[in-house]
């Protein structure tokens, strides 16, 4: 039970607006205030009262340190905590944090990836604070800690973390979206918002099960598995009734994220056995992206106090669904118009279609980036297979907007599509009103009502990076726009002629259709799309000239930045596989094979034992069953030897990793899935009792 109602508990650990209107003097309120929503500089003075008022709400709820929270490049997040703890001349015991305290820490910066931004020597890195993302107190055994979210940078200035990038794109995007509004008359506007929703999907499995998974315990995801007589045919997980289990560890997860103000909305079942998700409320961009890596952090460590473990992998069972982070996208004033709401009569509503033309040239321009923001090691697994999007990057807008496109394009105008009204039937039922088209959750990038859902984001990602090169994608079609219509003589003929223009270029990446189909497949080749099944690949997007150029231009990444982020992503990859090859060759060699040579010695003794006992009984059933894994044992090692060749060659590139990923991605990666289609058909057949882990039914069926 809830120690306080809802409305007490969330947000009591959050030094959020109340609280800084009740503790700080006004004219300081009023200024941090102004900075918060107008990304303004904080006035010099203004630091050392907010930081002292941090502290003593800190301290009078309990806390004894503060850390500057930030996100460094290794995906995750990152905290040095310091105590309040001062000693006067005395040797007293003192408490003090100071505005210096406050706007700059110093960590060691050594041993953060950098992508070559500095050298393994230099160690200094700053983390400046991020007013626009409200402080909070992180609980944990110990207690209670003063989490200061920052941005981190090196000594000369380069972004070294994921907030300093998306924190500029947003800046670009605003710039741009203001230039629009200005032409269509709005002189009130001072600041467009992004706004953000991630609905997080994750599975949980027992942690005694999980300890016994050397793939799990090192990779995240099974490298080995046979599926089981049942997964998820017959769709009766998906929103059904809650576990016990699953339910109280979703209870504790949902208090924990409303102290710390994460809006925690819709938590339910998923496709898969041991499969759920976890959605927010919208917030701004900034915020929502630290909610999610507070949230994904927090669902680990809640479950490890119900004897579960929290897989955020994107695969983490082959044939199963696998696991995004749907990522909900839209922009709103200053004033909270949603930029992207088509209203009734969205024909008619021109600003509107300046937006969403606008976001559809952005992706269709920038396709092979959009794809390569959303890639990772494990989406490799994951996208295209079961209910997972395509690799292929498309639009899907309904029926309606796709009509009134149409008519924009030619210059003629019919009746459009509209929702209607769904009668059910049922007199007692009540008639709901129809959207005026259905969802597409095949479409990776879809439009839902007044908001795009880019769907192809990792689930074990930080939504920062999709969204960073997002925004700078819409901010440049947005200043391609605005530079074409200011100054025009005619307005209102120079926008029809340009959105006509961006129609017939860009509606080649509108897709209304199944997105799973093979059809499609070559539907895109026809019209042109890019298809890049792999996250190595993907990457060169990012160090592209023209892509270089883009985010040079709106000051959102140098080319530096750019640079050391590709680096970064692919040594990441390669990494990633090396640990998996690995690991695999260790369960192979440790496990898999002494437990099928016992299963094979046994039944050898038992076909002996039997024929000795009365030389007439038929073995023929078992010496089939030894033939199987004797010969499944036989291929199984030479695969496995093809496996330690690639592994061992793969280490052997040096820098050159644009060669040593590909080499990964083609003869590790498949040297692994030859390994791993002989071990799991062995699976089939060694006994129960012999076999050396847990497999997929005990997993998904374990909690």
């Amino acid at each position: 039970m809830l120690k306080k109602n809802l409305q007490e508990t969330y947000g009591c650990h959050v030094f959020n607006d109340t609280i800084m209107c009740e503790r700080l003097p006004k004219e300081t309120y009023m200024e941090l205030k102004k900075t918060i929503e107008e990304g303004t500089p904080l006035p010099s003075g203004t630091a050392d009262i907010v930081a002292n008022a941090m502290k003593d709400w800190a301290i009078e709820n309990g806390a004894t340190h503060y850390t500057h929270w930030f996100q460094p490049l290794n995906g995750f997040t990152a905290e040095k905590h310091d105590s309040f703890l001062i000693l006067s001349k005395e040797g007293r015991a003192l408490t003090e944090f100071s505005g210096k305290s406050l706007i700059k820490g110093e960590p060691d910066a050594s041993s953060f990836p950098s992508g070559g931004l500095r050298a393994t020597f230099e160690a200094r890195g700053y983390t400046a604070w991020d007013c626009t993302s409200p402080a909070f107190l992180k609980e944990d055994s110990s207690g209670l800690t003063l989490c200061i979210p920052t941005a981190f940078c090196s000594y000369n200035g380069a972004a070294l973390d994921k907030k300093t990038p998306l924190l500029r794109s947003v800046e670009a995007i605003s710039r741009q979206a203001i230039r629009v509004l200005r032409l269509f008359g709005d002189t009130k506007t001072t600041r467009v918002q992004v706004s953000c929703g991630a609905e997080q999907e994750y599975f949980l499995v027992d942690k005694d099960m999980f300890k016994k998974r050397l793939d799990l315990m090192f990779t995240g995801r099974t490298l080995l598995g046979a599926k089981p007589p049942k997964t998820q045919e017959m769709d009766d997980h998906y929103f059904g009734t809650l576990k016990e289990r699953v339910s109280a560890f979703m209870k504790e997860l949902d208090e924990a994220l409303w102290k710390i103000g994460v809006p925690a909305k819709t938590k339910h079942n998923e496709a898969a056995p041991a499969q759920h998700e976890l959605a927010p409320i919208f917030e701004t961009v900034n915020v929502a992206c630290d909610h999610n890596q507070i949230t994904m952090e927090l669902m680990r460590k809640i479950a490890d106090h119900h004897n579960m473990v929290c897989l955020l992998h994107e695969k983490p069972f082959a044939g199963l669904n696998g696991s995004g982070k749907h990522n909900n996208w839209s922009l709103s004033t200053s004033d909270g118009v949603n930029l992207l709401n088509p209203g009734k009569t969205p024909r008619e509503n021109a600003q509107f279609l300046v937006f969403l033309c606008a976001v559809i040239s952005a992706i269709d321009d920038h396709a092979a980036l959009i794809r390569a923001s959303a890639a990772n090691a494990g989406n490799d697994f994951r996208l295209g297979a079961l209910e997972a999007p395509p690799a292929i990057i498309s639009i899907f807008l309904g029926d309606e907007l796709t009509d009134i496109l149409e008519q924009l394009e030619t210059g003629e105008e019919h009746d459009t599509k509209r929702g209607g009204v769904l009668d059910t039937g049922v007199p007692s039922l009540p008639n709901l009103f129809l959207d005026t088209t259905d969802r597409n959750r095949t479409s990776p990038f879809a439009f839902t009502g007044n908001k795009f859902e880019f769907r192809m984001v990792p689930s074990s990602a930080s939504i920062a990076g999709p969204n960073t090169v997002l925004n700078t994608v819409v901010a440049e079609a947005l200043a391609q726009i605005a530079d074409r219509l200011e100054g025009t003589k005619d307005f209102n003929k120079e926008l029809n002629e340009l959105l006509a223009e961006m129609i017939k270029k860009h509606k080649r990446i509108i897709f209304n259709g199944n997105g799973y189909s093979d059809e499609w497949v070559l539907e895109a080749k026809r019209r042109g799309l890019p298809n890049i099944n792999n996250s190595a690949d993907s990457y060169a997007a990012f160090i592209q000239p023209e892509s270089i150029a883009m985010f040079e231009k709106h000051h959102v990444y140098s080319r530096a930045e750019l640079e050391s982020r590709y680096e970064i992503k692919m040594e990441k990859y390669i990494k990633i596989v090396g640990i998996e090859a690995r690991t695999l060759l260790q369960m192979i060699n440790r496990q898999i094979i002494p437990a099928c040579t016992k299963y094979a010695n046994d039944t050898a003794k038992t076909i002996l034992h039997i024929k000795s006992a009365d030389s007439l009984c038929d073995t023929l059933a078992l010496e089939e069953v030894l033939r199987k894994t004797t010969s499944g044992l036989s291929a199984l090692t030479k695969a496995l030897k093809k496996l330690e060749r690639a592994a061992e060659k793969s280490e052997r590139f040096g820098e050159d990793y644009v060669a040593q990923a590909k080499f990964s991605r083609e003869s590790v990666v498949a040297a692994m899935n030859e390994v791993r289609k002989i071990a799991d058909e062995l699976e089939g057949i060694v006994g129960k009792e012999y076999w050396p882990i847990p497999t997929y039914s005990d997993l998904i069926y374990s909690v």
